[in-house]
């Protein structure tokens, strides 16, 4: 049915999609905007860090199944996996999807299946399909036609966990939601091609639902724990340990602190739901306001150590502070930085007038708004050398393998328990 698919995205779920279809000896022309990403997938490499991905990649894009480019050909399904950020007081931005619909509208044909895959708030998908009818009114859609339409549109959000992708992709169950049975069926014919998890269909509002419940149910989950260590903090209780004791018992799991919540999903995602239903989302919008407000306490800590360096070397200025900030990524071992928490501690470090010393050895080169002066990606071994206060704000591997050395400064603020 699917000689050919498109993928429109290629970033974290685009890129790992179009390359397990690829893997399958299907025919994929993967769509991205960024010039750099396309040459460099054409080249065989790619431009995120993934375990696996790599070579998978080299692999389907010389055997000619995987091709790169910036604008959208004729393929038989087309797949959406753009970004869905918020706008100012948190309203939903499906701008990207947009744009992706009119990229792809010129190109579509009679037969084909739309789905889009970017978490979205509920109705995008109904609203993507009034993009792409205003855009050809000489084909017809499920709002028109229903299960007759030329164009079949369906909803599926991806469920992986970053370092996992490939493997999950592959192994855990999807939820499909149609506009149309036709369109529920075409789809999961579309991703059984490499998904050996169930495809359980639905309709596209609770699809859309679906993926917003998961993500605000780890994050009312994460504000539990986050809350609890701003408890501990204040009656003097080492909170790590007390989560140890806690989940001895068999019906409790509570999750692990951290400087916040990151990402491009628990971050963001319910804030949609709050969007759509502000007088009902009340646990939900407490949840994200908890998670928003942790990098602040972290930032507090952190002040105050700085300010017991100062206290304890007169003639110091702001200036010749150094902090070291142990990880920039929204998670361990990863190199996205998307809504991190630890992004949003460093910047605000460095306003303080200190030097910083970053250690993120995930990535190659700071992001654009980590770049005044005061500030510098080195290692860590240069950092603990020089640095007055140290402060964990991810769990990387490769932190928790030189432990040891960290715990030799007097002055740290550990927000993710490594030093516990």
């Amino acid at each position: 049915m699917f000689n050919t698919i498109s993928m429109i995205g290629l970033g974290y779920i685009g890129l790992p999609t179009a390359t397990l279809f690829a893997s399958r000896k299907i025919k994929v022309i993967g769509v991205d905007v960024s010039k750099y990403a396309v040459d460099t997938i054409n080249q065989g490499k790619i431009h995120i860090i993934e375990p696996e991905l790599d070579i998978l990649v080299q692999a389907v894009v010389e055997q000619g199944y995987l091709r790169a480019t910036q604008k959208p050909e004729p393929a038989e399904a087309f797949l959406i996996a753009v970004p869905t950020p918020f706008c100012d007081g948190h309203k939903p931005d499906l701008s990207y999807i947009e744009s992706a619909a009119k990229s792809i509208a010129p190109v579509l044909q009679k037969g084909n299946l739309v789905v889009l895959e970017s978490t979205s708030p509920v109705g995008a998908t109904e609203q993507l399909a009034a993009w792409l009818a205003a855009a050809r009114p000489d084909l017809s859609f499920p709002q028109q036609a229903g299960e007759e339409a030329d164009v079949q549109i369906a909803y599926c959000p991806e469920r992986v966990l970053p370092g996992k992708v490939v493997h999950e992709l592959v192994s855990n169950d999807r939820v499909i939601g149609g506009m149309t049975a036709k369109a529920s069926t075409m789809a999961v014919a579309l991703y059984k091609i490499f998904v050996a998890g169930d495809c359980i269909v639905t309709n596209a509002r609770t699809a859309e639902m679906c993926k917003l419940t998961e993500n605000s149910f780890r994050d009312v989950n994460i504000a539990f724990a986050n809350e609890l260590s701003m408890i501990c903090d204040q009656l003097d209780i080492n909170v790590w340990e007390l989560i140890a004791l806690a989940n001895r018992h068999p019906r409790v799991n509570i999750l692990q602190p951290g400087a916040g919540v990151g990402g491009h999903c628990i971050a963001v995602d319910p804030w949609f739901i709050v969007d759509k239903t502000p007088e009902q989302a009340r646990i939900i919008r407490m949840a994200r306001a908890v998670n928003d407000h942790k990098p602040e306490w972290v930032l507090d800590k952190i002040k105050a150590a700085i300010t017991d360096v100062l206290a304890a070397n007169p003639g110091y200025t702001m200036a010749e502070v150094k902090v070291a900030c142990l990880g920039l990524a929204f998670k361990p071992d990863i190199d996205d930085l998307r809504e991190s928490p630890a992004v949003e501690i460093t910047e605000k470090i460095a306003h303080l007038g200190c030097k910083v010393l970053v250690v993120e050895p995930n990535i190659e080169s700071l992001p654009q708004k980590l770049l005044p002066a005061n500030l510098a990606l080195i290692t860590m071994t240069e950092a603990l050398a020089v640095a007055d206060v140290v402060c964990v704000l991810v769990k990387h591997r490769s932190f928790v393998e030189a432990v040891v050395k960290i715990k030799q400064h007097t002055r740290s603020v550990d927000a993710v328990g490594l030093l516990a």
